[in-house]
């Protein structure tokens, strides 16, 4: 099993995305609104930018969620108390992602601040890096899932992690583990349930690779975990987020294909012109008031159009 370099991923038209592991492994404990609020800002770094700015009606265009004001708020004060922690051989360092968050009244948007200590992490992907499809760890609605998808991609090479971790490290890296070391989930059963199949049941419905894990004991009790990651099954092709394509760029295409129009075809209206597909849409809708056009569907009116002006070719 191999994996795409970026350069053979752009010839195929696949696009993938390069996280630093220490995000990947480091230990913190986000929930999914505050894990999407992180991914709209991985989906628009640009190189040096510290200051982003998300909207409410983006991240449901772009995930298929829509989160209300006062859970973006209450969301993001949380991240402001969340310990980033990580740990290598020689080191162990703390840190917090943001350095501020600024909400604009009354334009469903807010900024964030990245922190200069939390910097590298978002920039310096040279040498150490996770590969994975935004769309996928976005389409997951549990937090778990979204923490295991990224880390079974680490791995996604060789097929299972290099060895068994021990289940407490694991419940670390999710944030089962409070500062006192008292873990949720203590019966097994429990952690089976509410997070292993949970994530199990997600990644392997709603993103590109499949994944599964074997429980192993050491005495009596429950004490590792084997994580396998499968990426050889052919799974539906999902509407990928294109980092080489800007985010104004992509809400038009789903804006587009909003109207029962496929990828395909959104994307040659698109190049053809955002602005004019917005000003046919009034004039349609103008004329259909007035009862000069009769429009009873309007995904086909909208093809057939294109297909007239020569953006889309008919079918032979």
């Amino acid at each position: 099993m191999e994996i795409l370099s970026q350069e053979q991923a752009d010839q195929v038209g696949v696009k993938v995305y390069k996280q630093h592991n220490a995000i990947t492994s480091g230990r913190y404990d986000f929930t999914a609104c505050q894990l999407d609020i992180l991914f709209m800002i991985l989906s628009s770094l640009n190189e040096g930018q510290m200051t982003y700015t998300i909207r409410a009606k983006d991240i449901e265009l772009l995930t298929g969620r829509s989160w209300n004001y006062q859970q973006l708020r209450n969301s993001t004060e949380d991240i402001g108390s969340r310990m980033f922690e990580i740990e290598t051989e020689t080191t162990y360092k703390q840190l917090w992602l943001f350095q501020s968050v600024e909400y604009l009244t009354g334009q469903g948007a807010f900024e964030v601040m990245i922190s200069e200590p939390a910097k590298p992490l978002f920039f310096e992907l040279k040498n150490n890096f996770t590969h994975f499809q935004l769309r996928s760890v976005l389409n997951c609605t549990s937090s778990y899932a979204k923490r295991l998808y990224m880390l079974a991609c680490q791995w996604r090479v060789v097929g299972k992690f290099p060895k068994p971790i021990p289940i407490i490290e694991l419940k670390q890296m999710l944030g089962l583990v409070d500062k006192k070391g008292m873990e949720k989930y203590t019966q097994i059963g429990q952690f089976k349930e509410r997070v292993l199949d949970v994530a199990k049941k997600q990644i392997n419905e709603e993103t590109d690779i499949s994944f599964d894990y074997e429980l192993i004991k050491r005495g009596r009790s429950f004490k590792y975990i084997q994580i396998y990651v499968d990426t050889s099954k052919n799974k539906p092709k999902q509407l990928e987020i294109d980092f080489k394509k800007n985010i104004e760029y992509q809400k038009n295409l789903r804006t587009i294909m909003a109207y029962d129009i496929s990828e395909e075809h959104a994307e040659l209206i698109l190049k053809d012109g955002y602005n004019k597909f917005v000003e046919f849409i009034e004039q349609v809708n103008i004329r259909a008031r007035k009862g000069e056009i009769n429009v009873e569907n309007a995904t086909a009116y909208i093809i057939g159009t294109y297909q007239k002006k020569g953006i889309i070719p008919k079918k032979k």
